[in-house]
């Protein structure tokens, strides 16, 4: 639900969808029609339907176990990099990089203000897999943490840089404070 989403937009329906789907199992026996609409108002209906089918498929045949492994989580339906990241290191304390477009925003401006954009994406990952921790944990932390700095200080219309705990290894911090 968080793909593209706000937290406090999200919250209310991450709730009811909870309640009315308790397990994977439950999930995976819903009808579509009855999981769509579940998510009715919050958009991009096709992360329901890989939902939905992700369900099905773990129920199916990973006995209602959803992988711990990055790698694993991507075969699944509707998973990329970043919801591998996030769900291996968030619910699996796993030693792994979640680089959503708030982690990318700081990553850019961090290390890499001057990387061309076809080439942006995987540098940003590969700075995001030599930065994190790589204690479960901590990975956790980092990822929650940076994701937070790119929500709040290193924000995509306004750089908070004078409020922002990392700007002296900022590359377009330090650039600022030398104005």
């Amino acid at each position: 639900m968080l793909q593209q989403t706000q937290v406090s937009r999200v919250e209310p329906y991450y709730h009811h969808f909870l309640e009315r789907y308790p397990s994977i199992e439950s999930l995976a026996a819903a009808p579509p029609s009855s999981v769509r609409e579940s998510w009715e108002g919050l958009g991009y209906y096709r992360r329901a339907v890989n939902l939905h089918r992700l369900a099905q498929e773990v129920v199916r045949d990973r006995a209602g176990v959803i992988p711990r492994d990055p790698a694993e989580l991507r075969r699944l339906p509707g998973v990329g990099r970043y919801t591998a990241g996030a769900v291996a290191s968030f619910a699996f304390e796993r030693a792994t990089p979640a680089v959503d477009t708030n982690v990318a925003r700081v990553l850019r401006r961090a290390f890499h203000p001057r990387t061309p954009r076809r080439f942006l994406a995987r540098r940003l990952w590969d700075t995001a897999e030599q930065i994190v921790s790589r204690r479960g944990k901590s990975a956790w932390a980092f990822n929650q943490a940076i994701m937070e700095l790119g929500a709040l200080i290193c924000t995509a219309r306004v750089a908070k840089c004078g409020e922002c705990p990392v700007r002296a290894a900022c590359a377009t911090g330090r650039k600022l404070r030398k104005r």
